[in-house]
């Protein structure tokens, strides 16, 4: 009696530990499972996460390095500009001020522009001339000039006007400017492509 409670004392033993040795394992093993897709999701986002600061560093840097590019072409054309403006203004500023403020220097342009104007337009001519010359041009245009046009010609001084003047049929359908300001820029546009080239090179 005493072998036979022993024998099942001895196999319900052995039998609950193989149950619980494969139950331990089973959990074991789901546990391993576990631990395994939790490091694998873990070093997948790592890496994207790792991927995506990567990433936008160097699109970061990609844009400082554009930005910089950009504002040291700026910077250059800028400082160009500003070398040819001064080459070309040291040009064209005080020598064209000083001629077109010169009464009997305009007194000449204005004959030959005057004449050619009486001889293809057939109308009366009206100019536009600096009102700081108005002492020495009123006479030239009502005397010399009118005598020498076979129209009517007449002008008006203005404060608007620096130097140079304008002149155009009197009935104000056009005109042609001959001001200091449209003087500087006609020269200034031959000077600007030699000023570069010998500059710049360009």
């Amino acid at each position: 009696m005493q072998d036979k409670l022993q024998q099942l004392t001895d196999k319900l033993y052995n039998e609950g530990l193989a149950k619980g040795k494969a139950e331990g394992e089973a959990i074991l093993s789901r546990a391993n499972e576990e631990a395994g897709r939790i490091i694998g999701n873990a070093r997948s986002e790592a890496e994207a996460i790792v991927a995506k600061a990567r990433k936008e560093a160097e699109d970061y840097a990609s844009k400082v390095r554009s930005d910089l590019k950009m504002a040291s072409d700026q910077a250059l054309q800028a400082t160009k500009n500003d070398i040819e403006n001064l080459l070309v203004g040291t040009m064209t500023g005080e020598p064209v001020a000083q001629a077109l403020s010169d009464p009997d220097y305009i007194k000449g342009i204005i004959s030959q522009v005057a004449a050619k104007f009486d001889a293809t337009q057939q109308c009366d001519l009206s100019l536009i001339l600096p009102e700081s010359m108005k002492k020495d041009l009123e006479p030239f245009v009502s005397g010399e000039l009118s005598k020498n046009l076979s129209h009517g010609v007449s002008a008006e001084f203005s404060k608007k006007t620096a130097g140079g003047f304008s002149i155009g049929p009197k009935d104000g359908s056009w005109f042609i400017s001959l001001t200091e300001d449209t003087f500087k820029s006609l020269i200034a546009s031959y000077l600007r492509p030699a000023t570069k080239k010998l500059l710049f090179g360009e």
